[in-house]
């Protein structure tokens, strides 16, 4: 597996270097937004540490340019640990946070987590089903989303909690079910996490996100895929 990782300092890029090569994995070093880009055009990479405050281009405007095109997992870096900054992160697309400084044994947990989840919903998995609820199709075998016919472009996470909710159409999930469904980590506090995806699916697969046909909420419970033939 290949791993980018992006911060201007250089101690920590080296010290991560370490650790993610004691684990096996290839590096790829940038220590700025743009470097990360062109990595990311030049070489496969399969997940991103991404620092958030970087000279010439930052990591929410790199995150931003990635996920034009790219939905491999990307896990932000930050020495700011404000509730904003990650729900800013979250919301341009990246699929986890991790505050600086940081235990290294975690943030190798929190790269082998992002990283069987995206090859789990990569070829690697057998086809188990094609989900439906009106014109929302969730195919696991090409793990894609569609909508009335047209592809919906959606991360490794926004995937994961759509096929829970659409295999189950009308079944209410808890913030925390959705969580350890998807994240397969157990919740501690997961509310701002899930709530941030969520949006982020209605705005792409909703004509009106804050009157959604599809992807609703059962206030005081969770969140559900309606059921609709």
């Amino acid at each position: 597996m290949n791993i980018l990782v992006c911060d201007d300092d250089r101690e920590i890029v080296g010290a991560i270097e370490i650790y993610l090569k004691n684990e096996g994995y290839q590096v790829y070093k940038a220590y700025d937004g743009l470097e990360a880009l062109d990595v990311v055009e030049r070489e496969e990479i399969h997940l991103i540490l991404m620092d958030i405050m970087m000279p010439k281009m930052d990591g929410m405007r790199a995150t931003m340019r990635i996920r034009e095109e790219r939905n491999i997992p990307i896990i932000m870096l930050s020495a700011k640990s404000e509730d904003y900054d990650k729900i800013t992160g979250l919301n341009v697309g990246a699929d986890d946070y991790i505050t600086k400084p940081f235990n290294p044994l975690e943030l190798i947990a929190r790269v082998k987590s992002q990283l069987r989840r995206y090859t789990s919903l990569g070829s690697m998995e057998k086809k188990t089903g094609i989900y439906r609820s009106g014109g929302l199709v969730v195919d696991d075998e090409q793990k894609s989303v569609t909508l009335d016919g047209e592809q919906v472009p959606v991360t490794p996470i926004e995937y994961g909690i759509l096929k829970l909710l659409t295999a189950n159409a009308g079944k209410v999930f808890s913030m925390e079910q959705i969580y350890e469904a998807v994240w397969k980590e157990t919740a501690f506090n997961p509310e701002n996490t899930v709530a941030v995806h969520v949006r982020r699916i209605r705005e792409k697969i909703e004509i009106n996100p804050k009157e959604p046909r599809y992807l609703k909420v059962v206030w005081g419970i969770g969140y559900k895929i309606e059921k609709i033939k």
